[in-house]
């Protein structure tokens, strides 16, 4: 969450004049403004240009869009947080102090903090996602500039379940998950190499796979939520640990067993699976480069170019950069300049896009992918040709030129 940082003894008078400052650029037609009060003031999200600039807007309205912008729900919280920051040896101060400790991996200060109030532990956020300190350790859902994964970040969670920590409680982000739920499908824990470290303890010290997504956020399986969040390593590892696997988790992970299991000896579906799960699914053994379970799915009959979620196959077998698996759709009929319902993008561009911004994960070769895409007669966009990026990378001008 892109939620604005506060210092540690901020001024009241400051956000005062900066929520006046905010009624001004509304009436003065702002466009920046106007951008901020869309995104952070519920009744005007989905307004027309129109209706935005015509629209009742007052002092209050501008103190709730700052509010939210910090990630407090209303006004009177806000100004309650900065009251409670600036009164030395609070709650709300020493709580602040204590996650700042979790994020720098501070094991000394927190250990201190936690010894002089030993309550801590249990204390939650101010801020809408309402965090303890183990959910912090997640590093996923609070605000934007505290997502971050130190490199003792399992000692600190060790500090925090020996001090009591409750490692079922629920944030509030993501419509409610646990700090195992935010780990796993972080990049930040991936990134500084502690992952599957703190998958681990979690789970060792009573950890639940049950509840740890919100259940109607991807079936409640925390194996699909890392699949949709491009962490696809964790799924596989949360797999091997014993998650539950669903028709469409099965396909992500590459459990080709598992997914036959899910369909009758005529190819039919069986149990509870569902064809959402198998066009989820689908995207995702493209994304993650599961080309036996993609030939799979081709088998049954899946539907080749049909957009799920606003996406297709192709799209995702692109961004992998997985040739075989672009190949094998092609060859099933698949179209070459299909564009995606979110940003309009082909599966050239979507592989141009990941070329362009490398995954930590495990992706194939956005060369041959490129030239793959180019040779079928996906459209080459002449921005792409004479952008600095591509003329200084000789094998992707290359690649898109087909060469």
């Amino acid at each position: 969450m892109d939620f604005k940082k506060l210092p540690s003894r901020p001024d009241p008078d400051h956000y005062k004049k900066q929520a006046k400052e905010v009624l001004k650029g509304y009436k003065s037609g702002d466009l920046a403004v106007l951008q901020r009060i869309r995104q952070h003031l519920p009744r005007l999200q989905k307004a027309t240009e129109t209706e935005l600039r015509s629209s009742r807007f007052v002092l209050a309205d501008a103190q709730f869009v700052l509010a939210r912008e910090h990630g407090f729900e209303s006004w009177p919280r806000f100004a309650k947080h900065l009251e409670a920051l600036n009164r030395v040896g609070s709650p709300v101060s020493k709580f602040e102090s204590a996650v700042d400790a979790v994020v720098a991996g501070d094991a000394d200060l927190l250990e201190r903090l936690l010894r002089e109030n030993p309550d801590l532990v249990q204390a939650r956020s101010a801020r809408s996602h309402r965090s303890t300190l183990l959910l912090y350790v997640g590093a996923n859902g609070v605000e934007g500039y505290r997502q971050k994964t130190p490199k003792n970040a399992v000692k600190i969670a060790e500090i925090l379940l020996k001090a009591g920590a409750d490692i079922q409680a629920v944030g509030e982000m993501y419509r409610g998950t646990t700090t195992l739920g935010l780990v796993a499908t972080s990049i930040h824990p991936l990134i500084a190499g502690v992952q599957n470290e703190l998958i681990d303890l979690l789970l060792a010290n009573g950890a639940s796979f049950d509840g740890a997504v919100a259940p109607d956020y991807t079936g409640g399986s925390i194996v699909n939520a890392c699949l949709a969040n491009g962490r696809g390593l964790a799924a596989v590892y949360l797999a091997k640990r014993g998650a539950r696997l669903d028709l469409e988790g099965a396909t992500g992970v590459g459990r080709i067993d598992v997914v036959n299991s899910f369909f009758d000896a005529d190819g039919r579906l069986r149990g509870n699976a569902t064809q959402e799960q198998m066009r989820s699914g689908l995207n995702w053994a493209c994304l993650y480069g599961r080309t036996e379970i993609v030939a799979l799915l081709l088998q049954k009959g899946i539907a080749v170019n049909e957009r799920h979620r606003g996406e297709t196959a192709l799209n995702h077998a692109a961004v992998g950069a997985w040739v075989e698996i672009v190949r094998l759709l092609l060859e099933n009929g698949a179209s070459i300049d299909i564009e995606d319902e979110r940003w309009g993008g082909t599966p050239l561009s979507w592989a141009v896009h990941g070329w362009f911004h490398p995954s930590p994960e495990p992706t194939g070769d956005y060369y041959k992918t490129v030239s793959v895409l180019v040779a079928a007669g996906s459209n080459v966009r002449q921005e792409w040709l004479a952008s600095d990026k591509v003329r200084a990378d000789s094998r992707m001008l290359t690649a898109l030129q087909g060469g």
